[in-house]
């Protein structure tokens, strides 16, 4: 015979749970229940069999007593469906008092340990379908990460903007210093890129009226692993036309605190090791600011490779002044920004999409933030000017990794953009923080990871 195909009207089991808390331990409450879950333990006692099941809202003991039920043919991890009355066993614990049992599925495979759950970090993340059976902790990451974007989506919903989408084969990558994943066309017969980020495209729309957009999607970036790196991530980047750099650093600021509120229902969150209250406002720190603390503000390609050099630093890899003071604050500044930190006023030669301040041409009104000595993301006021952006593609032309140009993004500006704030935020980094999960892996449902060894 064939195991049931539906399960119809189930209850949640945390609801049942809490309809057996209030009863008196040994007495049923008068309603049926349905319930579905997976076996998770068993244990025996003359006629009574005692059944642990667990569904996506948590766990219930189930009372199977076999001169009503019949023999409990169940296996650890089969999938049940119990009908039953809300019950409290005679020790107190919330119950389910089964009157009938389906098997709904069987379960041919051992399962891990299931008092220590699967606790191998490489298993938990290849065979991520056992680890959120076994882990109650890893449903609950996973749950709260989807509750980050809804909230996100909710924010910013409300605030008039419009998400949209862009594509994610792109036959020119740009948006970011980054290395693309190729692929080809046989359709069409070109090379496209796996886009590295949304933000070109996001801003052609802002010159076709739009005004207020976002995005949440995956980006593609073939380079490094880390434990805040993933070579495909989630991203949200939004654009606001008629605001600048100082009005996004402030709509950052009350995202993230209202996310973590609706969330978490606090503002403080643990992070690796330390205690992080992500209510605005944040502290501001200019960038000049940041690396002069460390005597690392140097101009001077030769002098601060050699400042480099003399604090252990190793710039082989470091082609030119760009990289080498990208280097010098990610090494001495980054780990340092616990407390959310918003950092600004980067130079220009690494920032080709940032207007430039108003007081000083070298450099520019773009923003990183920070918290957990982690960066959650990078924003600026928009270039809006078709032959600044032609320059400074030009310029970027000559560094090593340089934004590559596009002349069709500088053929759309040609058209007139309003001034513009832009803003990328890693969603994975965000749901780090606000899980205190110390690596980007524990975030993403399916990490990308070397082949296994045989």
């Amino acid at each position: 015979m064939s195991a049931p195909k539906r399960f119809p009207d189930r209850d949640e089991i945390a609801a049942v749970r809490a309809e057996a808390e209030p009863l008196d331990a040994g007495g049923e409450g008068p309603e049926t229940r349905r319930i579905a879950g997976r076996a998770m333990a068993r244990r025996g006692m003359g006629k009574l069999v005692f059944l642990d099941v667990v569904d996506r809202s948590g766990r219930i003991q189930v009372i199977c007593d076999t001169a009503r039920t019949g023999d409990v043919d169940v296996h650890l991890g089969d999938v049940v469906g119990v009908t039953g009355r809300p019950a409290k066993s005679r020790r107190g614990e919330p119950s389910l008092a089964a009157e009938a049992f389906e098997l709904l599925s069987r379960n041919t495979q051992p399962l891990p340990d299931t008092f220590h759950g699967l606790t191998d970090v490489e298993q938990r993340y290849r065979r991520r379908y056992l680890d959120l059976l076994m882990n109650e902790e890893s449903r609950d990451v996973f749950v709260a990460r989807a509750r980050i974007v809804t909230a996100i989506r909710r924010c910013l919903d409300e605030d008039g903007f419009v998400e949209v989408e862009t594509p994610v084969l792109q036959p020119r990558y740009g948006g970011a210093f980054a290395r693309p994943f190729v692929t080809h066309h046989n359709e069409l017969e070109a090379d496209f890129y796996l886009r590295i980020a949304t933000e070109l495209y996001l801003k052609r729309l802002i010159v076709g009226g739009l005004e207020r957009v976002y995005e949440i999607g995956k980006d593609f970036r073939n380079e490094s692993v880390s434990y805040k790196h993933q070579p495909e991530f989630t991203m949200l980047e939004w654009y606001e036309a008629y605001a600048d750099y100082g009005d996004t650093m402030a709509r950052i600021e009350a995202l993230v605190e209202r996310v973590a509120r609706e969330v978490l229902g606090t503002t403080e969150v643990r992070f690796r090791g330390r205690d992080i209250d992500v209510r605005a406002p944040w502290r501001r720190l200019r960038f000049v600011d940041a690396l002069s603390e460390h005597g690392l503000w140097l101009r001077d390609e030769g002098e601060l490779r050699a400042a480099l050099v003399a604090k252990g630093v190793d710039t082989e890899a470091d082609k030119d002044w760009a990289q080498l003071v990208d280097h010098a604050f990610s090494h001495f500044v980054e780990p340092t920004l616990v407390a959310p930190t918003i950092v600004h006023d980067y130079p220009v030669e690494i920032s080709p999409f940032a207007r430039a301040t108003d007081d000083d041409p070298t450099l520019t009104e773009r923003f990183e933030y920070f918290a957990g000595g982690m960066e959650l993301g990078n924003a600026f006021t928009e270039i809006n000017d078709a032959a600044d952006q032609a320059t400074r593609f030009e310029a970027q032309s000559a560094h090593v990794g340089g934004e590559p140009g596009d002349p069709d993004y500088v053929e759309a500006l040609s058209y007139g953009m309003p001034p513009t704030g832009g803003l990328g935020l890693g969603i994975d980094r965000l749901t780090m923080l606000l899980t205190g999960r110390e690596t980007i892996r524990d975030v993403v449902l399916f990490p990308a990871l070397r082949a296994a060894k045989d």
